[in-house]
């Protein structure tokens, strides 16, 4: 096994008793995680010490912030700076791949 090519199925998962399903790859400065989140789940307003980029590879939903509600989908970026806040809700099962900065 090279330790510089890693599929997701290799990777452990986790599942929060919501649904949610997460693999995660942790590195020196940032960390990677899949996450895979049931229809109908809502995340609620909360912010991260951390800078965070996410990107929806599949799924539809709508996010919240401080600059108002806005529709996703497939191709959709988010950028959160440290302690932003942000809410979502996710109409359809949707899978995101977070990536997450060391503070």
């Amino acid at each position: 096994m090279n330790p510089h090519c890693i599929a997701w199925d290799d990777l452990p998962e986790t599942r929060a008793p919501s649904g949610v399903a997460k693999r995660a790859l942790a590195g020196a400065g940032a960390g990677l995680v899949r996450v895979v989140v049931p229809a109908g789940t809502s995340a609620p307003r909360h912010s991260h010490a951390h800078e965070q980029f996410v990107q929806v590879l599949s799924g539809t939903g709508t996010l919240e912030t401080g600059a108002g509600r806005t529709a996703f989908g497939p191709g959709s970026l988010f950028h959160f700076p440290p302690e932003t806040w942000h809410a979502a809700e996710f109409e359809t099962e949707t899978v995101l791949v977070e990536t997450n900065c060391r503070p």
